[in-house]
């Protein structure tokens, strides 16, 4: 039998090593799956950014992962294609895993995009446009992207803390792109919650008063009376455990997409992302996305009082939510994150 000495063996290895092409190879190896699908509710937008970027970005390539991204109608669809088995995770509403906890379905968000929800609050012009104050909307027509949705939980949320029930105005689902404008500039809603370029489109074209402003940390803190994280990377706790090395491959692709946004700058990213994002309008992109920056995650990490105050505004305004239902602490992990940022510290 040939003997090979410790130091042969290390040697021989290293060779293997660089011919296979290090280290991507090697960590190719070491995934329980190579091919992930994620689904995603309107990819183009900021919300999902990050998600954008680390792909353009050739960040999960890096991770050697082939990853590919099926954008669907709304955050909901995403949901539903990785509980059908069309998908593997879902890039959405860190609050969706409080919801699939309240149904005995155990969902983990493992690594944050968004750190508020992004949302604006914003009173139409042309049917308001003497608008005064919140209490002026009980029996109006407030536009959300659908009924159900976070946008439509932030108009609630806003409404109840003014003292008017929600059940007093008409919320009419009107998307997150151009029926969201058209909604509001032939006057078919009074008032809007709504996401950018949207909100951007309303107020640089002096149709919109804003009301309140979650792209803002300081006003989310104040609406929600926490701190409300929004996008990232949620899967079943089952996908989590059996393929904890995916998770991890995904984190780290996702905290540089993270780090290199708060880095890059307005001018870079809006090269960096697909010409289609622009919507025609480079201009008006850059000046949407300045104003989202503030509420993208700037390394990925969940606040220790996101999940309760997701859970608490849920249970107020979900029917039939079964708060009793959710541990709160299996419901999101920043273990994948910490790891992602000790590998990644200036990425």
């Amino acid at each position: 039998m040939l003997k090979i000495t410790r130091r042969q063996a290390i040697a021989w290895a290293a060779a293997s090593t660089a011919a296979m092409g290090f280290p991507a190879i090697l960590r190719a190896q070491s995934l329980e799956q190579e091919k992930i699908t994620i689904a995603v509710g309107g990819k183009p937008l900021f919300y999902y950014l990050p998600l954008s970027i680390a792909e353009e970005k050739g960040f999960f390539k890096d991770e050697g992962l082939q990853v590919k991204i099926v954008d669907f109608a709304g955050g909901s669809k995403s949901l539903q294609a990785v509980l059908g088995g069309s998908a593997d995770v879902v890039s959405g509403a860190f609050e969706h895993t409080i919801s699939m906890h309240a149904k005995g379905q155990p969902f983990r968000a493992f690594v944050a995009q968004g750190r508020t929800p992004l949302i604006v609050f914003g009173v139409s012009k042309k049917t308001m446009p003497d608008y005064k104050s919140v209490a002026e909307l009980k029996g109006k027509r407030i536009g959300v992207s659908a009924p159900g949705s976070s946008t439509n939980v932030m108009a609630s949320l806003l409404l109840t803390k003014h003292g008017i029930n929600p059940k007093d105005v008409s919320f009419v689902g009107v998307g997150t792109g151009v029926s969201a404008l058209n909604a509001m500039r032939s006057g078919q809603i009074d008032a809007i919650t709504s996401l950018d370029p949207v909100t951007s489109m309303l107020v640089g074209g002096d149709e919109m008063t804003v009301v309140v402003d979650t792209r803002s940390v300081q006003e989310t803190i104040d609406l929600y009376g926490g701190e409300m994280p929004s996008s990232c990377l949620y899967a079943p706790e089952d996908f989590i455990v059996k393929k904890h090395n995916v998770t991890q491959a995904l984190t780290n692709a996702i905290v540089r997409a993270d780090k290199w946004i708060q880095q890059a700058g307005v001018e870079e990213i809006a090269k960096t992302v697909p010409s289609a994002y622009l919507l025609g309008d480079p201009a008006l992109y850059k000046t949407s996305l300045g104003h989202n920056l503030q509420g993208l995650s700037p390394d990925g990490m969940f606040p220790e009082d996101g999940a309760q105050t997701a859970l608490k505004v849920l249970a107020a305004f979900t029917p039939r939510f079964e708060a009793d239902k959710v541990d709160t602490a299996k419901a999101w992990t920043n273990d994948f994150v910490r790891v992602a940022n000790q590998k990644y510290p200036n990425a």
